[in-house]
């Protein structure tokens, strides 16, 4: 829960920073800090994943790369509420990380669910629900993740996806990843550890 709330008060003191220094910056969030925006998780997290930047036009720019004004505030930020880091870890608290999934695609009517919260200078697009089940489910199914995949599982419990939104999740995932021998090696014993029945599925 402290985790939490220090997301929390970072994202504040992020708004009110960009809204004293005249800057004003729309963000498309996904990750925890998505799901605890919703109240949809209560677990301590201290990162933001972000996707895109948007732009007053509404167009989406992958997050790789962030204005500088940004940058800059975000680790203000982070220097003003002594934000505790990993040792040898150089990721600010804003994460552009997830932005390749600009790259790779996201769940067809991803932008249309998504809701809004403002923050002073600051405008989030937070993913919803459904779509945080499918990029969960992504991640969860993902071995380069390591023993960070035991999170993405706990998050899906906590998120306690019908049958329909997981094998929908699957689906997606089955069509992102591409290989032949993905349900069976990456997406069945995901979907057994969440006590969902893999049956007659097959690998295509």
């Amino acid at each position: 829960m402290a985790g939490s709330a220090r997301l929390i008060e970072a994202i504040e003191t992020l708004g009110q920073t960009l809204a004293h220094r005249n800057r004003r910056v729309e963000l498309a969030v996904v990750g925890g800090a998505a799901l605890l925006l919703q109240n949809l998780i209560f677990r301590s997290t201290l990162d933001m994943d972000v996707i895109a930047v948007i732009s007053d036009g509404g167009q989406w720019e992958e997050s790789g790369s962030l204005p500088d004004f940004l940058v800059t505030a975000v680790r203000d930020v982070a220097e003003a509420l002594d934000l505790p880091r990993q040792p040898g870890d150089e990721k600010d608290w804003l994460d552009a990380g997830p932005g390749i999934l600009m790259q790779l695609g996201l769940p067809p009517g991803f932008r249309e669910r998504m809701t809004v919260e403002r923050f002073g200078g600051l405008t989030l697009h937070i993913a919803s629900r459904v779509d945080l089940i499918h990029l969960k489910f992504w991640s969860a199914t993902d071995p380069a993740r390591g023993a960070r995949r035991e999170v993405d599982v706990e998050d899906l419990r906590t998120l306690a996806p019908t049958a329909g939104e997981l094998y929908a999740a699957l689906a997606w995932c089955a069509k992102m990843d591409g290989r032949r021998d993905f349900i069976s090696v990456n997406a069945a014993p995901v979907l057994r550890r969440l006590g969902f029945p893999v049956g007659e599925m097959k690998d295509e």
